[in-house]
């Protein structure tokens, strides 16, 4: 039986087996891709258009394999996780895609989001200090509750959030 580490904090999900596509009482729906937005608290900034070109050539062999993962907010669907899918999927004009529909707040979008990007295609250092920022100060996390949750010492936290005081042409 896998284990539900929704809730428990980042440090939960970053040590937990891969969960598996669906958890109990989630339920995959399809749901036009206008009613789809990208998330303000997404922590990624940059797409590469090559990686992306990978992933829309991807999607149009083979579908969209693994459902979005959404939050209801004021009538539209939220990206929490699948930025990249939604964006390709775009690109090949789908008219709509699986989603799973999540309640989550603002700091549960945060932290998965920022889970979802560190285990997978690594942040640019900037995006990666800018989400530890938003945790800091939106959520009143001290660098050292950070690096608990993020698996990192708190010197690593304190380094990465140094850059953003650096001159912006650096």
């Amino acid at each position: 039986m896998a284990k539900v580490v929704l809730g428990k904090g980042l440090s939960a999900l970053i040590n937990a087996p891969k969960p598996p596509a669906l958890e109990p009482g989630d339920r995959v729906e399809r749901v036009p891709l206008a009613d789809i937005v990208p998330s303000p608290l997404q922590p990624r900034k940059a797409f590469h258009a090559d990686q992306l070109q990978e992933l829309v050539d991807s999607i149009r062999e083979h579908g969209i394999i693994q459902p979005l993962i959404v939050r209801r907010v004021n009538g539209k669907c939220e990206l929490i996780a699948g930025e990249r899918r939604w964006r390709a999927a775009n690109q090949l004009g789908l008219g709509e895609a699986p989603v799973i529909i999540r309640d989550a707040s603002d700091r549960d979008v945060l932290e998965m989001a920022l889970i979802e990007n560190l285990q997978r295609e690594d942040l640019n250092p900037i995006e990666e200090a800018q989400a530890y920022r938003r945790l800091s100060q939106e959520f009143s996390m001290r660098q050292e509750d950070i690096a608990v949750r993020v698996s990192k010492s708190r010197s690593v936290i304190a380094n990465s959030l140094r850059l953003l005081e650096l001159h912006p042409q650096i």
